[in-house]
């Protein structure tokens, strides 16, 4: 894949091809809600159509890297365990009033 940054209007943020793939088209339905959501979130942020940013939305989930290092997830991992022996708190309600503070 080429990524080619394009300027066609001021509502087109950029366009990923395919060079030499063809393309599989898949069928998705959506709450009436979630795509007028979706069409003005394209429009806001550049994108030239929901189809555009559904596509954009799936590479950044498959292929971006996670926001948390393995490191930091083990570590994360660690403070829940003890948390939980020592029975710093109860209820995730509880948790979050904590963390707040």
């Amino acid at each position: 894949m080429v990524q080619l940054k394009r300027q066609h209007s001021e509502n087109y943020k950029y366009s990923l091809v395919s060079i030499g793939i063809m393309n599989t088209q898949i069928n998705l339905r959506v709450p009436q809600d979630l795509l007028a959501s979706a069409r003005a979130y394209a429009t806001k942020h550049g994108f030239g159509n929901v189809q555009e940013l559904i596509k954009e939305s799936l590479r950044e989930k498959v292929f971006e890297q996670p926001k948390l290092t393995t490191e930091e997830i083990k570590l994360v991992t660690k403070l829940i365990e003890a948390s939980r022996k020592k029975k710093l708190y109860g209820t995730e309600e509880e948790l979050f009033k904590k963390l707040k503070r």
